[in-house]
């Protein structure tokens, strides 16, 4: 390479600050991940205990679900102390010799942040709802009884029914829209902003490299509380919250502002990476919304793939077109399995080869655009954990059962040696029940298996960060008959060709002449003719 072509230190320097753009983030659940000191709760010594494990994936960054002060009726989703590790997880020191690790290890570190609500035992709620007066009096969502006594707005929360609940110490109502002890913070206040933040400079004083920002499109309210109107006809209907349209009890137009705030405070820190959670029938036009630009966000993520209950070649057409690269656009991210959704094997293999098609969507999941979440198990191509009624601890599934999966079969404990009581989680008895169809899906016995789901994922991570086209270039889709999903990568001669056979049975499909195959997924080489059924090929010009 000659001095002209060497890149520029300033080239550099935007390069590194951008490690996020095109990323593998292994999210990690950290109640299932890896149990320290055997009381059937995973914890932050677990996960570092297991991050040469992470690292050897070839991930570029971990994802932890929250692990702050909680009194966990949410599992750390309702937090009562955001500058504090709840005992469950271990304590502040935990935190910080996993991050030393991670770091030595090449692994950035994300952690959530949950802006929309506090538990009700946080003590900026305990002082608010003391009387109308206090200095916190307005940094929840208050509003009076209507004439009658009923709640204030129509609005329905996401688990249950009314999104109100009455306080007979301020003898108001107060908004949540989660569960009851989840309250929403009032996000319009300036006080409550700048507590906020002051939180986000905590963490990153503790050096982490990012936050995923949770339901942040929940975080601001309609002030004139109106009520929202009804949703006519459409799909069936298994909560109060699905009968109406969501205009007014979140996506206020303000929120960007505050996200703005947020850019600016984490561009002081350097290459950190801001992603929000963003659901809702509004997902589309929110995650644009909140990641235009250079001030707000770097990228967000919705539900099209975890909720989606097939995939398809029209689901990743429609995914990538929205996404198209315009002026000022965002980035994307995307999960086809979280900790909030059924795992992707259960939803989408519809009773053929599970290893084969964890597989195919591993490969599919490391070419689309974008930085891609890898949930804890994908790798090893787990399925739904199967978690009996009186077992269940996540309150949605609870409430809704049996219509819904919910949340906890994806939630089960790792298994991580096949022999091992609880498959080597922990000594005790994990806080979910572990599936004993998981033991055959341990670590132990796939590092052992060159044909292995976890060994494939490693090969199609390293595919991925071998080639600049899959984590930043451009996706283009070709025409092809369905089951056939193909699309390119990139441009001209660094373009990459990739193809999948969505479907169950062979499909007519052969390899352009002037392309070399350079990955493979439960397919022969060389091919002839035809793509067998979950198969797929990534291939590159000669």
């Amino acid at each position: 390479m000659s001095i002209e072509t060497l890149p520029s230190a300033q080239a550099i320097t935007h390069a590194a600050s951008e490690w996020w753009r095109g990323a593998v983030i292994y999210h990690v659940y950290p109640l299932s991940f890896a149990d320290s000191n055997d009381d059937g709760y995973g914890d932050l010594r677990g996960v570092a205990s297991k991050l040469d494990y992470i690292a050897s994936l070839g991930v570029d960054a971990i994802w932890i679900s929250p692990f702050y002060k909680s009194p966990m009726r949410d599992f750390g989703y309702d937090v009562s102390g955001y500058c504090d590790v709840d005992p469950t997880f271990g304590t502040l020191a935990d935190f910080d010799e996993l991050i030393t690790r991670a770091h030595k290890l090449g692994l950035k570190v994300i952690v959530d942040q949950v802006y929309s609500h506090t538990s009700t035992e946080h003590p900026w709620f305990q002082e608010s709802r003391r009387d109308r007066t206090n200095a916190k009096a307005d940094w929840y969502v208050w509003a009076d009884a209507k004439p009658d006594g009923s709640p204030p707005t129509n609005w329905q929360s996401v688990f249950k029914a009314s999104a109100w609940t009455w306080d007979a110490r301020r003898r108001q109502y107060y908004l949540h829209n989660f569960q009851s002890d989840q309250p929403d913070l009032n996000v319009h206040h300036p006080q409550v902003q700048e507590a906020l933040l002051d939180v986000a400079r905590f963490w990153l004083d503790r050096g982490v490299d990012g936050f995923r920002l949770d339901a942040v499109n929940f975080a601001m309210h309609d002030p004139d509380l109106r009520d929202n109107p009804p949703v006519l006809g459409g799909a069936k209907r298994l909560r109060p919250f699905d009968f109406q349209h969501h205009f007014y009890n979140q996506s206020h137009p303000d929120i960007p502002k505050f996200l703005s705030r947020v850019r600016r405070l984490t561009e002081e820190r350097g290459a950190i990476f801001l992603v929000a959670e963003v659901g809702g029938e509004q997902a589309d036009a929110e995650m644009k919304l909140y990641t235009q630009g250079s001030d707000r966000l770097h990228s967000a993520y919705g539900f099209h793939y975890l909720y989606a209950d097939k995939l398809t070649p029209a689901l990743v057409r429609a995914c990538s077109e929205s996404w198209s690269g315009g002026a000022g656009e965002g980035w994307p991210s995307w999960a086809f399995s979280n900790h909030d959704a059924p795992r992707v094997v259960s939803r989408w293999a519809n009773n053929r080869d599970e290893a084969a098609f964890a597989k195919q969507a591993l490969l599919l999941l490391m070419t689309v655009r974008g930085s891609v979440f890898i949930y804890q198990g994908e790798e090893l191509g787990l399925p739904q954990g199967d978690v009996p009624l009186e077992a269940l601890r996540d309150p949605e599934a609870i409430a809704n059962w049996p219509h819904t999966l919910g949340r906890d079969g994806a939630r089960t404990p790792i298994p991580w040696r096949a022999k091992a009581v609880h498959a080597g989680f922990s000594n005790t008895k994990p806080w979910l029940p572990l599936d004993p169809t998981h033991r055959s899906l341990a670590v132990d016995a796939q590092e052992s298996d060159a044909d292995s789901t976890l060994q494939f994922a490693r090969r199609a991570i390293a595919l991925r960060r071998r080639f600049d086209a899959l984590r930043t270039g451009a996706m283009t889709l070709l025409d092809a008959a369905e089951p056939l999903l193909v699309f390119t990568r990139g441009e001209a001669d660094h373009a990459l060709l990739c193809a999948f056979n969505l479907g169950a049975r062979p499909a007519r499909w052969a390899l352009p002449p002037g392309w070399e195959t350079i990955e493979t997924v439960n397919a022969p080489a060389p091919l002839a003719g035809e793509l067998p059924g979950l198969a797929a090929v990534v291939a590159r010009r000669r």
